[in-house]
């Protein structure tokens, strides 16, 4: 017996939009339909997700906009930069249930690169990203430009938003250094340590693929490294079998 593929479809529809409802009054939430295409066609973390699983994605996301303000600097923005946003809070924090970012309240998006001044024009506007200190504290600044092509591109190892919510991540045992140790069992502080010493001096010989950037420091390496496992995990495991296993064990896609 042979089942066409638009069966296979309306099967999925039926069980996702069944099994959604009962999910949806659990979490007590609301996510509208056309949030769910753009997701779908946007961010293949969530693509690649269970019926069930996306629903809890959802929910989070939807958690992540009640707490933290998205706001546009001399630019318009649409739900689809909102949900992009709130995509890169949940990916690197899926496997937490229910984590709240203690060290964020709003995210302003500016048209494009920008300098340490936070000026949109002029020179040496390098940055696509950031996450605010000082006066700034609680505030990421995200370039719009950086924020889509990080979902746009399937075949790089760069997602900026994804990077600097990885630093927000990394800061909440209180500091950002590369080193997550309320995620990190203790036994495995110092093989990560090491790991990390060792790529970056291969990075700074040119003898590794991971972006020159992460030689920058440890929060840079953990921030890089991470934006290459969640956006090309296979290359990542075949490349970096260590690194790898290391990151599966720190964003809990492995049991420690």
């Amino acid at each position: 017996m042979q089942i066409s593929i638009l069966s296979v479809v309306v099967i999925l529809i039926i069980l996702y939009f069944k099994f959604g409802d009962r999910l949806k009054k659990k979490y007590k939430f609301d996510f509208k339909p056309e949030y769910k295409i753009i997701l779908q066609e946007k961010v293949a973390f969530y693509a690649a997700l269970s019926n069930e699983e996306k629903i809890r994605f959802e929910y989070e996301m939807t958690d992540f906009l009640k707490r933290t303000r998205i706001t546009g600097i001399d630019i318009a923005i649409d739900d689809a930069d909102k949900l992009l946003v709130a995509a890169s809070a949940v990916i690197p924090v899926f496997a937490f249930h229910d984590w709240h970012y203690s060290s964020i309240t709003e995210v302003l998006i500016y048209p494009d690169n920008f300098n340490e001044s936070f000026e949109t024009a002029g020179p040496e506007r390098q940055i696509l990203g950031m996450v605010g200190t000082g006066a700034m504290h609680g505030t990421m600044i995200l370039s719009k430009q950086a924020l889509h092509h990080g979902f746009m591109n399937e075949t790089d190892k760069h997602n900026t938003a994804i990077h600097e919510f990885v630093h927000l991540l990394d800061k909440s045992d209180g500091a950002i250094d590369g080193i997550p140790e309320n995620l990190l069992g203790k036994h495995y502080v110092m093989p990560w340590v090491n790991l990390m010493a060792d790529e970056i001096k291969k990075i700074k010989a040119h003898k590794s693929d991971i972006n020159p950037y992460g030689a920058t420091n440890n929060a840079e390496f953990f921030a890089v490294v991470s934006e290459y496992f969640f956006e090309q995990p296979d290359i990542l495991h075949k490349k970096h079998p260590e690194l790898y296993e290391m990151l599966e064990r720190i964003f809990k896609r492995k049991s420690t």
